[in-house]
């Protein structure tokens, strides 16, 4: 049967879902507890990711997923009750188990090979955390001889709880579908009596024959009597994970009683003791046996919410409502939000097209249809805003990715490797976290592997033993910045440029700046690894890593010190669909260029230009000096010639602080436009970075003004440097 006419899969697919985020908090309540929280709450989070997930295996039968989980599971529960304490070594052991639980979920979702081997690796050293009373455990169900005496797992508290304490009486009684998710009620009603003082019975009223016993079918039920100062809520999120898969009644609010613990009670029977069943709204307690003071005891099926309390006259009641008040979340098909992407798109470009048209018969700026016009505009671009903010999410997910990239990579090379992550809550495109996974990869490890020192020689260095790796996120100049930096020894420039030279990449006498030997990093083919090993030496990386940013509209840059560390630097637009632009004329070809990189328009004056030397010339800007290109010569629209006083020069800054006058013939417009990207078949063309559709049909190149000027030269102060030298593969 296929997916399509499969009900299930939806269902599935959800579930798959569902995990990425129970993944998302199990690693960050790890990370909280490796920092040394010791908030209870944090590992009962731990806790409950990891028993949610197995209560959603076992619904679809997976049972590899519900083995390692449970055995995973029983760990982290010693470690709520305060049984375990975990050093540094268990924290790795449960980073490690919490990123194979990851492997189990997506080699279940695409149903490839479970690698078993690692399982049974990691349940044994699991096991050893328990001790020798506590190793393979099994999800099974529990075996017990059918009796007609109650099953008392009465606590001894060895203290009486004080009188605020309140008497409820619970009956739980699973469905068959409890047992197949993999949940235990021994568990569930060991947690109801960690909440105080409680008699358990057990009734097998409703146990049939053995001839007519169904093995699949559940036919016991438990009954507590619980005093406790805990509220119903509490009580209540004990079976939170059996919501829907068990029969759950409450009685509370009944002043406290002189409870019987001295052995176990008789079983009921379904006449005297005990209330009837369910049905949804009757009353458990007759109006002669409820106490005058006990509030209404009605049967609250699971999933249902209580009725809220009633408001005291300060509107506590209600303001605790409004805060406990979870969002609501609808989880949406890619393709669909794609779709409507692409939609917006068009609605840009047709109201460009309208605005031109309306321009182009001299409307008067006061008339309704001009006033129309305008607030048109006004309502494309909140649509066009709220879509990118549906596209758009925080890094998180990437950063936590990477987490695991690193335990692998300085498992493998033999070091300590701390990571740091800075903002990861800063919001990029989804298409752009999808697509950089590959490059962050290579580039966590490339730091690992070559940024970082041996153990051993940062130690005779005097720098801490474990390494750091920083991955830092920020929006800046309307773009994503996101960096990858290490405290390691910084780039060898003497060895890079030595293995350059012996490669045949650049002539022996070249003399090549500092920045110029970093670029040689992204060279194809080139490695500085001495022997080939699992993360580096063939010539596979950073080469792959700049095609890959430049595929997303973005630059990668270098920042190495000697002795103190390498920073790549990534940077990338904040969407991939429409952008702000000024729309320019150079050599009779319509160009646009990002907005939030013009910082100012100028007309330059008689004396304002200087020569550096013949063909290079600065812009003499507020009382500094500003490297000046043409843009048309710079794109091979024209030949070099004078410029002239009166030129129109756009005054641009790029993400490093660094300024450059561009000359260009006239501006047209400022709008938006929609990114179109460039096909694979066509040649990417320096300085290129996208096509666009104007408002007339006709198509404009959208300019990388950083991307046409690393080819010209750069200037950071006052200090200019000008290269016409390009290194190539050849």
């Amino acid at each position: 049967m296929s997916d399509q006419n499969d009900p299930m899969a939806e269902i599935r697919a959800s579930f798959f879902i569902e995990c990425e985020e129970l993944m998302e908090a199990l690693q960050d309540g790890l990370q909280e507890l490796e920092d040394g929280s010791e908030d209870p709450e944090t590992i009962n989070v731990v806790f409950r990711a990891v028993h949610s997930i197995k209560g959603g295996a076992g619904a679809f039968g997976l049972e590899a997923l519900v083995r390692f989980a449970h055995r995973y599971e029983t760990v982290l529960d010693e470690v709520r009750n305060g049984s375990l304490h975990p050093d540094s070594d268990a924290m790795k052991l449960f980073f490690l188990a919490a990123d194979h639980l990851s492997d189990l979920i997506r080699g279940c979702r695409d149903e490839s090979e479970i690698d078993e081997a690692t399982s049974d690796e990691l349940l044994t050293r699991l096991d050893a955390l328990l001790g020798e009373d506590s190793v393979s455990e099994e999800v099974e169900p529990e075996t017990f001889e059918v009796q007609g005496v109650s099953l008392d797992l009465d606590l001894d508290l060895g203290e009486e709880p004080d009188d605020s304490a309140t008497v409820y009486t619970v009956r739980f009684k699973p469905e068959q579908d409890l047992f197949a998710t993999g949940n235990e009620p021994s568990m569930l009603l060991r947690n109801l009596c960690d909440l105080g003082e409680a008699t358990v019975r057990c009734n097998f009223a409703d146990l049939p024959s053995l001839q007519d016993l169904a093995p699949e079918t559940p036919y016991v039920e438990w009954i507590v009597e619980l005093k406790t100062e805990a509220a119903e809520p509490e009580i209540r999120d004990i079976f939170e994970f059996v919501d829907g898969l068990c029969e759950l009644e409450i009685i509370g609010g009944a002043a406290p009683a002189t409870l019987d613990t001295s052995g176990p009670a008789e079983a009921p029977s379904a006449e005297e003791a005990l209330p009837p069943p369910a049905t949804g709204t009757a009353d458990l307690i007759s109006d002669d046996a409820a106490p005058a003071e006990s509030t209404s005891a009605k049967v609250v099926p699971m999933g249902a919410k209580p009725a809220p309390p009633e408001a005291s006259k300060d509107g506590e009641g209600e303001r605790k409502a409004n805060t406990t008040a979870a969002k609501s979340v609808v989880r949406v098909d890619l393709e669909r939000i794609e779709r409507l992407v692409n939609l917006v798109g068009e609605l840009v470009i047709n109201q460009a097209m309208l605005s031109q048209s309306l321009d182009e018969a001299g409307l008067s700026p006061h008339s309704d249809a001009m006033n129309g016009l305008e607030e048109f505009q006004r309502l494309t671009r909140d649509i066009q805003d709220s879509v990118m903010m549906i596209r758009a999410q925080p890094v998180k997910s990437l950063f936590q990715r990477m987490s695991r990239i690193v335990r692998e990579s300085s498992a493998a090379v033999e070091k300590e490797v701390r990571l740091v992550t800075i903002g990861e809550a800063t919001e990029v495109d989804k298409t752009v976290i999808e697509r950089l996974a590959d490059p962050l990869t290579h580039m966590i490890r490339n730091a690992v592997d070559h940024g970082l020192e041996a153990t051993e020689k940062r130690q005779e260095l005097g720098k801490p033993r474990a390494g750091t790796v920083t991955l830092t996120a920020a929006h800046r100049s309307g773009r994503v910045i996101i960096e990858v930096a290490d405290d390691g020894g910084g780039i060898n420039r003497k060895r890079v440029h030595e293995i350059a030279v012996t490669k045949g990449l650049v002539p022996a006498e070249a003399q090549l700046s500092d920045g110029e030997i970093d670029n040689l990093l992204f060279l194809p083919g080139f490695s500085t690894a001495k022997q080939v090993s699992n993360l580096s030496g063939r010539g596979v990386g950073m080469d792959v890593v700049k095609t890959s940013i430049q595929s997303l509209g973005g630059r990668i840059t270098i920042n190495s010190e000697p002795g103190k560390g390498t920073t790549f630097s990534i940077s990338l637009p904040l969407t991939l669909a429409v952008l702000d632009g000024m729309v320019v004329n150079v050599a009779n070809e319509t160009l646009v260029l990002p907005l939030n990189v013009v910082v100012e328009t100028l007309s330059l004056g008689k004396d304002d230009v200087q020569m550096l030397r013949p063909g290079h010339y600065v812009v003499r800007w507020r009382g500094g000096f500003v490297p000046l290109y043409d843009l048309g010569v710079m794109l091979g629209y024209r030949h070099h010639r004078q410029t002239d006083p009166g030129s129109i020069v756009l005054l641009i800054v790029l993400e490093d602080g660094s300024r450059a006058a561009l000359v260009i013939d006239g501006i047209q417009d400022q709008r938006q436009v929609v990114i179109k990207g460039l096909d694979d078949s066509f040649y990417r063309a320096p300085g290129i970075a996208a096509a666009t559709i104007l408002g007339d049909g006709q198509i404009a190149l959208i300019l990388d003004p950083a991307d046409v000027i690393s080819g010209m030269g750069h200037i950071r102060g006052t200090d200019l440097m000008l290269s016409e030298r390009k290194i190539a593969n050849e």
